[in-house]
């Protein structure tokens, strides 16, 4: 007698923090509203469903009669509830103390608002580590999900994958699902007959010739596949494919939904298994550099041409998500700026410790701003705003609990340069002994802004796929009755991008970035005091003094040069200001509104502007010891995402220039908060 095969579908919710709320009703309207609710209407086709933690909430607060639906579908067994972080971070990348806290916030969350604690976990971009089994054991979750791929890289072949392995760490176990690759690309892109032909193919088959075991099709991928992916909400619910799906599953004999728990509860493991450090297939590229990146995807396309690709991938094997650490800059910043906080809050004593405090860094934690690839968004701002809000406000708890030192010195990024940390409270500034001397990190307290998160622009491998000069073009499918074209596999532009947009900076984008006649300057770092950091330039001609001071609400940048030589000095200021080239940001000038950010600005003899944003809820007051001409332009990355190539606003970039008439220019940043 033929045994149906087990269908465990899962799908994975997540919105990162900080996200815009337009997004976010977008993705309820065309998203998690439909998904739901068609669901709703059919109580037999058993499914896991895994919200992140901060989305959860939001649902929660703005839609909840959405929410009753899914707690309905959970107290009537329909659905089984996955955990995770609940902030949705890389637990490979976090100290194991804040894997576990994660972890048992998340599902004690679930317990407390849907009524069940989950055995399984979903693992955030299905980055696998061997690290993470210890925390994951310990807080009661028996099995995660990763993809089929993570297997094949240990030499199982795919017939081989169709139930569940364990794993152990340091004592601790831990069981496996891999997730069908087939079905990633399956579903919901081919017809939902074809999906159908599929999965009933796979009740012919046995797992290891055990006539016994039940075979599993594995399922668990992004929900905004069905309804947020370009042309997908018009294909699975206008057109009706997770209708059509639903009811073929349920119609066909040979296929039963099922839950993971209730499978992983009657079916026995596959054996022992020790997965490498991966993460799904796209993910390799993307965390390679430009050269390494298209050096893979170069060989990836040999092999498909071939014919050999599906059979030797898992050989092919790319970089790994901590690569984006070593990768970008601006990622390791953040990321050894949230492990230091990290360390500083465990170091406290428990009765000045607070769930404020733990809040904070969890937020700090959110994977979302620290990576990018076809997604992850390293490149949209103010998701990394977001991170520096949380870091900062919590670095502001601590300083109140335990005072730091005025000034320190620190190599806490780990690139071999020491850092130097001056701050009075109100104001914090870091900059590198290297040989820009320039501000890295500008951070307001008052305002929870650091005014120095911007993205230094480099080459990335997709921009040879970028067309250059041309109109705006619109990628859709050629013949929708035969599916729809995967986001992976879509190419168009939304901006008009040149090829001075892919140009690769010269120089990191900080604050007090210096040049004389056009030459950057080369500084070395003298001393510091309880409220300045000196640099002297290399320059044995012209030699130039810098020097950093805070005093209340104001940054001080002081030049002083031995001789009045006539030659042109400029410093390159990078600001991130939050309401980028939107309406929400101007400059002003003698009480004049000259524009936004995001246009081109040009002044003579200037004293003093002021840059006003709304989005901040504060502004900066520039102003100078001496005239100087102005140049203020936006500075735009490009990025790719599921929507295509895209230019976005990273800083507003500010050019100071004066010839050395005099023997000191003193250039101040003031603060204020609306």
């Amino acid at each position: 007698m033929q045994r149906p095969v087990s269908l465990l579908f899962g799908v994975h919710a997540h919105q990162p923090i900080g996200n815009f709320p337009e997004v976010l009703e977008d993705a309820h309207f065309r998203c998690y509203k439909p998904f739901l609710e068609t669901l709703y209407r059919y109580p037999d086709f058993y499914f896991a469903v895994h919200f992140s933690g901060w989305l959860l909430d939001y649902l929660f607060k703005h839609y909840p009669q959405d929410m009753a639906l899914l707690k309905a579908m959970v107290n009537r067994g329909q659905v089984e509830l996955f955990g995770a972080g609940d902030t949705e971070p890389v637990l490979a990348v976090i100290p194991n103390r804040d894997r576990i806290g994660q972890i048992e916030a998340f599902s004690s969350k679930l317990a407390a608002t849907l009524g069940q604690r989950p055995q399984g976990a979903w693992l955030t971009e299905r980055v696998w580590e061997s690290t993470v089994v210890p925390a994951l054991a310990d807080c009661g979750i028996r099995y995660v999900i990763v993809d089929d791929y993570h297997f094949l890289c240990t030499g199982k072949s795919t017939a081989q994958l169709s139930g569940f392995y364990t794993t152990e760490e340091d004592a601790h176990q831990l069981d496996i699902f891999p997730i069908s690759e087939t079905l990633r690309y399956k579903l919901p892109f081919s017809p939902a007959n074809d999906a159908i032909a599929y999965l009933e193919s796979l009740a012919d088959q046995h797992l290891s010739g055990d006539e016994e075991q039940r075979r599993a099709a594995i399922y668990f991928d992004d929900i905004e596949k069905f309804g947020i992916w370009p042309e997908t909400y018009q294909w699975v619910y206008e057109k009706g494919w997770l209708e059509q799906f639903i009811q073929g599953v349920l119609a066909s004999p040979k296929i039963e939904p099922r839950h993971y728990h209730d499978y992983h509860a009657t079916e026995n493991t596959q054996g022992i298994i020790y997965l490498p450090t991966t993460s799904y297939i796209e993910m390799n590229t993307w965390t390679l550099p430009a050269e390494s990146a298209q050096a893979y995807d170069d060989l990836i396309k040999e092999s498909k041409a071939a014919g050999w690709y599906e059979q030797k991938k898992a050989y092919l094997r790319g970089g790994i998500w901590k690569n984006f650490l070593s990768r970008y800059p601006e990622s390791n910043w953040m990321h050894k700026r949230m492990l230091a906080l990290s360390a500083r809050l465990a170091g406290l004593p428990d009765n000045q410790r607070t769930p404020d405090m733990q809040q904070k860094l969890y937020a700090a934690q959110a994977n979302d701003a620290y990576w990018h690839g076809l997604f992850g968004g390293l490149y949209l701002p103010h998701l990394r705003r977001a991170i520096y809000n949380n870091l900062i406000e919590l670095e502001t708890m601590l300083d109140r609990c335990s005072p730091r030192e005025t000034v320190f010195i620190k190599d806490f990024d780990l690139d071999g340069m020491d850092e130097i940390h001056l701050q009075n409270n109100t104001l914090q500034i870091i900059t590198k002994r290297d040989r820009h001397a320039s501000i890295v990190e500008f951070d307001a307290y008052p305002l929870h802004h650091n005014f120095g998160d911007t993205l230094q622009r480099q080459t990335e491998q997709y921009y040879r796929n970028v067309q250059l000069d041309g109109q705006i073009s619109q990628g859709e499918s050629d013949n929708p009755e035969s599916g729809i074209v995967s986001a992976h596999d879509r190419v168009i532009n939304k901006h008009i991008i040149h090829a001075a947009d892919l140009k690769p900076d010269i120089h990191p984008r900080h604050l007090f970035v210096d040049s004389l006649n056009d030459t950057l300057i080369n500084y070395r770092y003298i001393t510091s005091d309880s409220g300045t950091i000196y640099f002297q330039s290399d320059n044995s001609q012209y030699p130039v003094e810098k020097a950093f001071s805070l005093i209340a609400n104001r940054l001080n940048a002081r030049y002083s040069f031995t001789e009045k030589s006539g030659s042109i000095f400029r410093t390159e200021i990078n600001l991130a200001m939050p309401s980028c080239d939107g309406m929400g940001g101007r400059f002003i000038y003698q009480d004049d509104i000259l524009g936004c950010f995001g246009q081109l600005l040009q002044l003579t003899q200037l004293n003093r502007i002021t840059l006003d944003d709304d989005t901040l809820g504060g502004r900066i007051i520039l102003s100078t010891s001496a005239p100087v001409q102005f140049n203020a332009q936006p500075h735009f990355t490009v990025s790719q995402s599921e929507h295509g190539f895209e230019k976005i606003m990273q800083a507003v970039t500010l050019q100071l220039e004066w010839p050395i008439q005099q023997h000191a220019l003193t250039v101040t940043l003031e603060i204020h908060k609306h």
